[in-house]
């Protein structure tokens, strides 16, 4: 029998929509329509929507089905894909149809959405970028879905105590999530843990065996991905971990019931909390442990779907692709190997070259304390085979390096999978290097130090490899979504289709000096300006004036992205008007969001600073108001979504050399903010698309900063001697002027700062920093230079759209096409 394809049955008028909703407000949540509340109206609407998702999501399927698509799956331990309801009513053009028709029934469709929860299923722009892909593949119409873990637990909830960060349990499925669908009947088996038994078949051919396993279940929940226009729609899969359904029945025959049923409470533990602490073996254990079950979930459901549609797997690579999202998934390299040689018995070249023609990996960091080791003991212990697989991998690939370099010993030991210093280690980014037929940057910067500094060795072996892919954000959430006004203003400036082509924005080009245009963007900000004054009037009981500068950094809070030489720059204006009388051209109000790992006490002091800082400050009334300190908790997508489109100035101050790209200081600019930055990540070519002298450029260069720490030659103390800028900040630092009640606090920071080769190198950049927010704050005094240049922000941001990074990944690293051009 012939299968026919799917054909839509919901509708997305007014009235069918209406009919579903009073459905499921009875039949799903058993509750009568005239008593519902707004948040029960909410479920229901989103229920109606998942309705019509998933139609179109098995339309979807059939598609590529039919066309023998090959598809494209995206690995990543994380995904920020902010609240689903309003972007996919967005994506879906449904957005004032629905608004319209909850005024109607006296409901506030914004209230409504307001009800939804984060899923809290990531950490900062890891996750952020991977949800920006998938928006970006369904609205290009091209095949490609995403696996992660479905935790139970978030990273963790903000609350902000006497000014410091106290970590509060993220249940973000209290709740539940009307659009995700159960999968039960797709659940896979995982082993873990066990022995490996090597034996010898008759035939001389060496068979190991995995004994003595444990096993977990992989139940798969998919959340579903909708493109704008409504006609692709991928999905995201998550797994969330369940117990087996045996457990040790001598154990249980003994009378223990409740030792029998440990372990399979102990297996659900794999998915309950993102990101366990590393800081006792159980965290790192159990985050290997959650990285394995993440690949091991993924691959089995992809060779499951392969093996239902093809029986040849030397053809595997012609029709699957499988992106690694940073080196949490780079087991795949492993398991894809193990499967293929023990379980579909292919011979080990073959498989090799399966391996790496399926696998592409994506570096996301410079920093060497985030390029990920496993120790030799650990991974003995979770997963045996593995290892023995891993030291095979490398035997073989170190015998093609040693002859092309025999004699270099230094190159042959960095190359390898193994770090030999102290603890035995495997090195998975190199595993991931290796294990793909490609490795990209996501800046041009990053990408050349990718090569030039993390894999030099690599790089010289095989520069075919490696590649750019400069990291974009979705117009649709981050403008379209997020910025109304913002976003109805271009659309009746140069119409609809910068949506999905964000280069038409150049045509407001042309009127960056238009003097009616001009009103209509200022009025634009200000409206989204108040929106973010009243929420920190009503969260944090700040008055900010709308008027004044809106100087934001909302970012993971860390070291290297400087949020202390921000709090530097502050208590310099603060400094300069109270005890100079120098007052600024301009209010402005510094806001600050962001999170820090629960076990970085110095990014939590940091924390501390800003909100000691901000107090002696709002308080002060010599200030009269020029100066206001805030800090917003609890940063997730949707206080973004209320952050960004209000911001004058961004501030991406990192170290030259140490960020790999960045998305905020996209979203900022393509909203209409303006950036001072350093020439890092992404910067470096935001820079060159919107004009030089469209960007606030202060610093030192990436190569002078590698120089001064390379050759250590960076002396802070010889900085604070000569200027009394810096010396002035840092004595009023360690005078307490900032800690009344705890002398001392601070002082850390004052000692760290001044430390020859200081590895952020703060006070190499502080004076020029000064001096540059001084043009800031004469220019945005003049509004008519002020606003061209915001407005030429937004206009020439094109470049930066996820829509552009998936077309050049999708024609350079994973083959595959748009349905339009395989059809």
């Amino acid at each position: 029998m012939t299968k026919r394809r799917f054909t839509l049955k919901k509708k997305n008028d007014r009235k069918s929509l209406a009919a579903d909703i009073c459905d499921h407000v009875v039949f799903s949540l058993s509750k009568e329509v005239d008593n519902a509340t707004e948040h029960d109206i909410g479920k229901a609407l989103a229920l109606s929507m998942r309705d019509r998702l998933v139609e179109r999501m098995m339309m979807t399927r059939d598609r590529f089905r039919e066309a023998k698509a090959k598809r494209m799956y995206y690995f990543s331990i994380e995904y920020l894909l902010g609240r689903c309801l309003g972007n996919t009513l967005c994506n879906m053009e449904l957005l004032s149809e629905c608004e319209e028709m909850f005024k109607d029934i006296g409901y506030d469709l914004d209230e409504v959405r307001e009800s939804e929860r984060d899923p809290a299923l990531g950490n900062g722009g890891l996750g952020r970028l991977a949800a920006c892909f998938l928006d970006s593949l369904a609205t290009l119409d091209m095949p490609g879905c995403g696996y992660g873990i479905h935790y139970e637990y978030g990273l963790f909830r903000q609350s902000i105590q006497d000014g410091c960060q106290k970590e509060l349990a993220d249940y973000w499925m209290a709740d539940g999530m009307p659009m995700e669908i159960a999968r039960p009947d797709q659940a896979v088996m995982i082993p873990l843990y066990g022995r490996v038994e090597n034996s010898i078949l008759p035939n001389g051919e060496y068979l190991p065996m995995w004994m003595d396993w444990e096993d977990i279940i992989g139940v798969p929940y998919d959340i579903p991905i909708v493109g704008y226009g409504g006609k692709t729609v991928n999905y995201l899969r998550l797994f969330a971990a369940r117990a087996s359904q045996s457990f040790d029945m001598e154990i249980f025959n003994h009378g223990d019931y409740i030792r029998a049923v440990q372990r399979k409470i102990e297996s659900e533990m794999v998915t309950k909390v993102l990101y366990p602490s590393e800081s006792v073996s159980f965290g790192k254990e159990l985050r290997l442990v959650q990285e394995y079950f993440l690949v091991a979930c993924g691959l089995r459901d992809i060779t499951r779907r392969f093996s239902a549609q093809n029986k040849n797997f030397e053809e595997f690579a012609d029709y699957v692709v499988i992106q690694l999202n940073d080196t949490h998934p780079a087991l795949t390299v492993v398991e894809l190997m193990r499967y293929l040689v023990d379980e579909k018995r292919i011979k080990w070249g073959t498989a090799w070259e399966i391996t790496q023609a399926t696998c592409a990996y994506t570096n996301h960091t410079l920093l060497p304390e985030a390029l990920e080791c496993w120790s030799v003991d650990l991974l003995e212990k979770v997963l045996p085979r593995h290892l023995q697989l891993i030291y095979e991998i490398n035997s073989r690939f170190l015998d093609g390096v040693k002859k092309k370099y025999a004699d270099d010993v230094e190159k042959i030991r960095r190359m390898s999978l193994f770090e030999e210093d102290g603890k035995k280690e495997v090195r998975m980014a190199n595993l991931a290097v290796i294990g793909s037929h490609s490795v990209n940057g996501v800046s041009e910067l990053h990408s050349d130090l990718v090569k030039r500094r993390l894999f030099p060795d690599f790089y010289e072996m095989n520069p075919e490899k490696f590649n750019n892919k400069t990291n974009g954000v979705t117009p649709r959430r981050w403008l379209l979504k997020s910025n109304p006004p913002l976003a109805q203003l271009l659309t009746d400036s140069v119409g609809k289709k910068w949506i999905t082509d964000l280069s038409e924005l150049k045509k407001i080009e042309k009127y960056a000096t238009d003097t009616e245009f001009r009103k209509k963007f200022i009025a634009a900000k200000r409206k989204n300006k108040i929106v973010l004054s009243d929420f920190i009037r009503s969260t944090l009981d700040i008055k900010v004036s709308p008027d004044s500068i809106f100087d934001i950094h909302a970012k993971r809070i860390h070291e290297y992205k400087r949020q202390l030489l921000n709090v530097l720059h502050i208590i310099h204006m603060y400094l300069e008007m109270i005890d100079h009388g120098r007052e600024p051209f301009c209010a402005r109000t510094f806001i600050f969001a962001g999170k820090a790992a629960p076990g970085y006490w110095e990014a939590k002091q940091i924390i501390k600073l800003i909100h000691s800082v901000g107090e002696v400050i709002n308080k002060d009334k010599r200030t009269k108001g020029l100066i206001k300190v805030a800090f917003t908790p609890d940063y997730r997508v949707s206080l973004a979504e209320k952050i960004i489109p209000a911001c004058d100035l961004s501030e991406q101050i990192s170290t030259a050399g140490t960020e790999a790209s960045g998305t905020g200081n996209m979203k900022f600019a393509m909203n209409g903010a303006l950036t001072i930055g350093t020439l890092d990540g992404a910067n470096v070519e935001m820079r060159e698309e919107v004009g030089a002298e469209n960007f606030y450029l202060f610093g030192l260069r990436q190569e002078e900063v590698e120089n001064l720490l390379v050759t250590g030659s960076y002396h802070p103390r010889g900085i604070y001697e000569k200027s009394p800028e810096v010396r002035q900040v840092l004595d009023a630092l360690r005078s307490n002027r900032f800690s009344p009640k705890d002398p001392g606090m601070f002082s850390w920071i004052v000692d760290k700062l001044l430390m020859d080769n200081e590895q952020y190198l703060h006070l190499a950049d502080f004076v020029e920093y000064i001096e540059t927010q001084k043009i800031v704050d004469r220019e945005y005094a003049d509004p008519a230079l002020w606003n061209k240049k915001a407005i030429l922000n937004t206009a020439r941001m094109g470049k930066f759209s996820t829509d552009r990074t998936m077309r050049e990944y999708a024609r350079d690293i994973w083959n595959i096409k748009a349905l339009k051009d395989l059809e």
